[in-house]
């Protein structure tokens, strides 16, 4: 659905000069969901060995790529996806979660946000490391089209679970489920007494309270340059879920033509637009994670108007001559004022 892009996050660590104000800063990470994980609590409780928190962490992550992961071969979705059945098929309360979560962003976006495309993300090269040199045929599209719809799935809360209304229909949640894993740690985290804390997933986090310098934390948006990585804007960020989706990481050239991962569901094709970049913060990191992907998907029109008109705080690059353009809502200004 798209390839998470990094978000640089400026790791304040304590000063080491004594001053009373530093507090201690805890860090796990590792691989999960394709990429990697960084964790950072502020002041661990002396009753809760770090040790324990590694191993909590790590079966909350295997856990949700068990469920949701298409690289996990006997994962709940891979079974989903794999059922021939059009009848409803029980689902954990996870999986039903997320992809209730994943609808209803494509209805709020008249489904330029769709789970069932990987039939159209395996056609143009973006599902395996070695991408296409060269665009599919129009029949080959059309045939993908025909199993693409986020209207042929449907997700029933009692009980839990889910039917597709023709066999070839499958469902990708790469595109939210990081951050639904984020929430999860986060969760998690909380429920220990942990009140200051920054959990990052490829890119895609939550953050709450303070670092260990007792400051807001400090998150860094990527410039969208295809050539480097580099920082394009600083902010501080509290209380929230945040993800940055871009166009420049993941995308083929052929003909002299630019084909970018971003493919939109009515047509079958890559969009094609200017808008480079979208950060959405959101109370959940789901919420930011499939937002960010949805409103670049919509481009530097649709986008940014839905997006103002639906209350969701983004920050929007969009390529003008040879910089960037930059747009955000109302919400997105209102929050970076109040972060003190």
């Amino acid at each position: 659905m798209r390839y998470i892009v990094t978000v640089l996050v400026l790791l304040l660590v304590a000063a080491c000069d004594g001053s009373p104000q530093a507090s201690t800063e805890t860090s796990f990470s590792g691989s999960t969901m394709g990429t990697t994980f960084m964790v950072k609590v502020i002041d661990l409780p002396d009753d809760l060995p770090a040790e324990t928190v590694r191993n909590d962490l790590s079966a909350l992550l295997k856990d949700v790529n068990d469920k949701m992961s298409l690289w996990v071969k006997d994962s709940e979705l891979v079974r989903f996806n794999s059922s021939a059945s059009t009848d409803w098929i029980s689902v954990s309360q996870d999986l039903y979660h997320v992809t209730e979560a994943a609808q209803k962003i494509s209805v709020l976006t008249d489904g330029r946000f769709d789970v069932t495309m990987e039939p159209l993300i395996k056609l143009w090269g973006f599902s395996t490391r070695e991408k296409s040199n060269e665009p599919p045929s129009d029949d080959d599209i059309a045939q993908a089209l025909s199993v693409v719809g986020y209207q042929k799935v449907e997700t029933r809360a009692e009980p839990m679970a889910m039917r597709k209304s023709m066999p070839g229909v499958t469902v990708n949640l790469s595109a939210i489920a990081k951050g639904y894993g984020i929430d999860q740690l986060a969760r998690y985290l909380e429920s220990q007494g942990i009140e200051n804390y920054m959990v990052e997933i490829g890119g895609d986090l939550r953050v709450k309270g303070l670092n260990a310098r007792q400051e807001a934390w400090q998150i860094a948006i990527e410039k969208p340059d295809v050539t480097s990585r580099s920082v394009y804007r600083v902010f501080p960020v509290h209380g929230t879920g945040m993800a940055t989706s871009g166009d420049y990481r993941n995308f083929f050239e052929a003909n002299g033509k630019r084909y970018t991962h971003i493919i939109d569901p009515r047509t079958g094709r890559p969009v094609a637009h200017q808008l480079a970049s979208v950060t959405v913060l959101s109370e959940t990191a789901m919420q930011a994670d499939g937002l960010a992907t949805a409103l670049l998907a919509m481009g530097e029109v649709d986008g940014p108007a839905l997006a103002e008109k639906n209350g969701i705080a983004a920050f929007f690059l969009i390529r003008e001559g040879q910089g960037f353009v930059e747009k955000q809502t109302s919400h997105f200004e209102a929050y970076e004022n109040g972060v003190q």
